[in-house]
């Protein structure tokens, strides 16, 4: 009976060995890869779940493709474009581990560590040092090419009188709006009741300034100037600006347009 007893009590416990050894297996073959085709599965795997799931990644991912696309105009190097496109590998490659690093973080413990926090910190750090990286490296293959080009932009503008006509007046209505917008949120009562700047006005009169550099003809110079001043005189009598604003937006339009002009024979 004792024997019995024992074979008895041997057995459960050989089959709990063996079923642990089988888990154990099991969790090997889960946490290792077969072979090489195996692994490579698994790194896809890795690479897809990331760019998924990752707002950060996924964001520059599209910085990437839309950089890349804009450097081919910019005719690069064979060498130059290598630099560019390990760089831009190399922050998706520290943002990638960055993930990795904060999964297992989020892994080992669920409450706040100092040491969890170092090693996300420390990850983060990583993917901001690639990012200075990127800059440096834009810096030095684009500031020279980016700067000829704006030159040559600037110079072609300014030596085409229709071409700056219409940039004035752009940056005139673009300065106007701004001007209005902070003139109705400062809270400082006089200019707010005396020098709220009239948008037609202000066009208006730096429409009249480039009529008058542009051309000479005394007839024409008169009918803009006209032109102005019915334009002007309209805001005041629908009542939708005083005396005081009317002569403000005239003298801002006209001083605008003057600068401009004067910057651009500067660039001509």
């Amino acid at each position: 009976m004792k024997k019995d007893k024992n074979n008895t009590t041997k057995e459960p416990k050989k089959n709990i060995n063996e079923k642990s050894k089988e888990q154990l297996n099991n969790s090997d073959k889960r946490i290792k890869n077969s072979g090489f085709i195996d692994a490579w599965k698994n790194a896809i795997n890795g690479i897809i779940y990331a760019t998924t799931t990752q707002s950060n990644i996924k964001k520059q991912l599209i910085i990437a493709i839309v950089v890349v696309v804009v450097s081919l105009f910019f005719n690069l190097s064979k060498a130059e474009f290598l630099c560019f496109l390990f760089t831009i590998i190399l922050i998706l490659f520290a943002e990638m581990v960055n993930t990795a690093i904060e999964t297992v973080v989020d892994l080992c413990t669920e409450v706040y560590h100092p040491k969890a926090k170092i090693a996300k910190d420390v990850a983060a750090g990583g993917v901001v040092i690639t990012a200075i990286n990127a800059i440096i490296v834009a810096y030095f293959l684009f500031f020279d090419k980016i700067s000829e080009m704006g030159i040559t932009f600037i110079q072609n503008v300014a030596s085409s009188p229709q071409h700056l006509a219409f940039s004035v007046i752009i940056i005139v209505i673009i300065a106007a709006l701004a001007l209005i917008a902070f003139s109705r949120t400062n809270k400082n009562k006089i200019f707010n009741d005396k020098f709220i700047p009239s948008g037609h006005a202000t066009i208006a009169f730096a429409a009249n300034t480039i009529i008058w550099i542009s051309t000479t003809n005394p007839v024409i110079l008169i009918l803009s100037l006209v032109m102005a001043i019915l334009i002007a005189e309209s805001r005041i009598q629908a009542k939708e600006h005083r005396l005081s604003e009317v002569i403000f937006s005239a003298c801002l339009g006209t001083v605008l347009v003057l600068i401009l002009y004067g910057l651009a024979r500067i660039f001509m």
